[in-house]
């Protein structure tokens, strides 16, 4: 029945990694189509609308969090923790491997998509291209990865739930801030969200049974 189960879950996500490249595809059409730029103009309207020193100054933090340099250091404590106090070795592996392979995809795809950074309002500044977003991509994989791994180790719905809320949080945060500063369009957010969650959804797939110790 355990089998049964766990065979089932792994099934829905391949499933779901092939939704997430299909709809990933949909976007890269569209924005090369220049279908999206509507949709993009107009979330960012929104989005730089709440402009205000208090906000602009949290945005530029929850953008720090996304950098590089924070999310090695994230990473190294999530191993930390992983091998030293819940002993799984396996998971640890997992957890780099689907982070790298998130950051190694996004380098290919910013080369092969080459799309500029908007300008139409920038309050930070950025090199490189657009799309997918980076920031977007690695927190995506991060903190999916880190809801996937950590909730078999939550006992209570409660706070599987509150792991799921934070975890989106921290995910959707991190997008919005790209917005908000003006360093991404919103479609280059919801690519990289798209295409992290590919990837993630196909390690599961690819890994799931190995990572639990049942192969």
């Amino acid at each position: 029945m355990k089998a049964g189960k766990m065979k089932k879950g792994l099934s829905a996500a391949f499933l779901l990694s092939l939704l997430c490249a299909f709809l990933f595809g949909m976007i890269a059409l569209s924005i090369k189509r220049e279908w999206i730029f509507g949709f993009d103009k107009s979330v960012i309207s929104a989005v730089q609308g709440m402009e205000s020193p208090g906000i602009t100054r949290f945005m530029e933090l929850l953008s720090w969090i996304g950098t590089a340099k924070v999310v090695i250091v994230l990473l190294v404590v999530a191993m930390v923790i992983l091998y030293f106090v819940l002993g799984h070795r396996r998971e640890l592996f997992f957890l780099a491997f689907v982070c790298a392979g998130s950051y190694v995809l996004n380098t290919v795809f910013k080369h092969v998509f080459k799309r500029e950074r908007p300008d139409l309002h920038r309050l930070a500044e950025e090199t490189g291209y657009s799309f997918p977003s980076g920031h977007s991509m690695v927190a995506f994989a991060l903190y999916g990865v880190l809801a996937y791994l950590l909730w078999k180790h939550t006992a209570s719905w409660i706070g599987k739930t509150l792991l799921l809320v934070c975890s989106a949080i921290m995910i959707a945060g991190i997008g919005i801030s790209r917005i908000y500063l003006g360093v991404h369009y919103p479609s280059d957010v919801l690519g990289g969200y798209l295409a992290s969650g590919c990837w993630l959804a196909l390690a599961i797939w690819l890994g799931g049974r190995w990572i639990r110790g049942t192969e």
